[in-house]
């Protein structure tokens, strides 16, 4: 894809990264000092979005590492400001093969926020599921909440 940078290599599938996710970055860094007004803020709102982008990267390695095991490659995964993007050679060529390829991903976010939600149990550290919110709470909370967020969304067709 054009106006995209080679982030690394992984389980042999290149990860790149659009030029417009840098928009996003700034834009994220630009409301997070405009309501802060600290490089605090700045920092922890860019965390966020990072964070949330590895669990994107680790659905779309749910998509293509299941693929690759029905013997179908995956020509690179990017991460877009919309979201992340595995490019398939081609789609499997049974429907129930490709029901597997399509809940890979967000397979991968429902065991992400069940781990963030055992985590937090263990630690003590969750709040009452009525007050959880992506916008409220710890860190790994919003995170767990972003998860079934994208599992929702994802289901949607």
């Amino acid at each position: 894809m054009k106006w995209s940078w080679k982030l690394g290599t992984f389980a042999g599938i290149d990860v790149y990264m659009h030029a417009t996710f840098l928009i996003l970055i700034g834009f994220v860094a630009l409301s997070y000092w405009s309501a802060g007004q600290s490089l605090t803020a700045v920092v922890g709102g860019v965390g966020f979005i990072l964070a949330l982008f590895g669990c994107v990267v680790l659905h779309e390695y749910g998509h293509a590492l299941t693929a690759r095991k029905y013997g179908i490659k995956t020509r690179d995964i990017t991460l877009l400001p919309i979201g992340g993007l595995a490019r398939l050679e081609r789609m499997p060529d049974e429907p129930r093969q490709e029901l597997w390829v399509a809940l890979a991903g967000p397979a991968v976010n429902v065991v992400i926020a069940a781990v963030l939600f055992v985590w937090l149990q263990l630690t003590s550290g969750m709040a009452p599921l009525s007050e959880l919110s992506v916008a409220g709470g710890s860190f790994l909370e919003r995170l767990m909440v972003v998860n079934l967020f994208l599992v929702g969304f994802n289901m949607i067709p």
